[in-house]
């Protein structure tokens, strides 16, 4: 697949493993305009690419992602309410994108995330944290509130962590993160690279299909009411069951050898 020549991030390719580099380090990799529509074009098509196991989100330079840059706050404050709308949705649509992607991805946190970007990260299905990074939800000192990233950030850390830090606007640090379920995992910065890959390594022993599936099982149990998963959840498993790659799991078991997505022969 062809991609455009992106100015705001770097999409490298590893095997079966699609790496996003947020690539404005002298601001941080704040979002603007251009950033998310960079975004959502990347995760948009990395949507389509079959042979694409899993993607890793991280920042260039020192921070992950510091939020809204300040020349693109300047031109909003100019903005129109429908104008301002259409960007705060523009937002909510790339959360929403990468939170119902296909692939799993892995957030490397390598340093800094505040505002936008602690909503860029937990929408993120694995979140892996340097423990030098420091997070906050800083939108009421401005006089804003994390609207667009909210669903996102409060299906992580819940309502009661969610009034304290969206009421409060304080930092905090990777420990306390991981604490109340933002991030799953704190490592030394040096340590990063290899519990990435670690967490890869495991995603790629496992069912292609599976994982899809699951993924959507995980978002659509979070949209349905209890009666209606008794049958959702069981048409899931039936189907699995008598699929192709569900069958050959199966039998590899049975017969004590690999399955065909650990061998490379599917």
């Amino acid at each position: 697949m062809d991609y455009p020549e992106y100015k705001t991030i770097i999409l490298e390719f590893h095997g079966k493993v699609a790496r996003i580099f947020l690539n404005r380090p002298d601001v941080h990799n704040a979002f603007n305009n251009e950033l998310i529509d960079d975004l959502f074009d990347a995760f948009t098509n990395l949507n389509k690419e079959e042979d694409v196991r899993s993607i890793v989100l991280t920042g260039k330079g020192k921070s992950f992602c510091a939020g809204a840059d300040l020349n693109w706050m300047k031109s909003v404050i100019e903005n129109t309410f429908r104008e301002n709308f259409e960007e705060s949705l523009k937002l909510a649509q790339l959360m929403h994108l990468i939170f119902t992607h296909t692939k799993p991805v892995i957030a490397r946190i390598n340093g800094a995330a505040v505002g936008g970007g602690v909503g860029l990260m937990s929408v993120c299905d694995i979140l892996i944290a340097s423990e030098q990074a420091k997070f906050g939800l800083s939108e009421v000192k401005l006089g804003l509130v994390p609207a667009a990233i909210s669903p996102f950030v409060m299906s992580r850390i819940g309502e009661a962590n969610a009034r304290e830090l969206f009421i409060t606007g304080e930092r905090i640090t990777a420990e306390y993160a991981r604490k109340i379920g933002l991030v799953n995992q704190v490592v030394t910065y040096d340590k990063l690279d290899e519990t990435v890959d670690r967490k890869l390594d495991l995603i790629l022993q496992n069912g292609p299909e599976a994982v899809r599936v699951v993924k959507k099982m995980i978002y659509d149990v979070t949209q349905k009411n209890f009666p209606e998963l008794l049958e959702y959840t069981a048409d899931i498993i039936a189907n699995l069951r008598i699929s192709k790659e569900g069958q050959e799991g199966m039998n590899a078991f049975l017969e004590k050898r690999l399955p065909s997505w650990r061998t490379g022969e599917n």
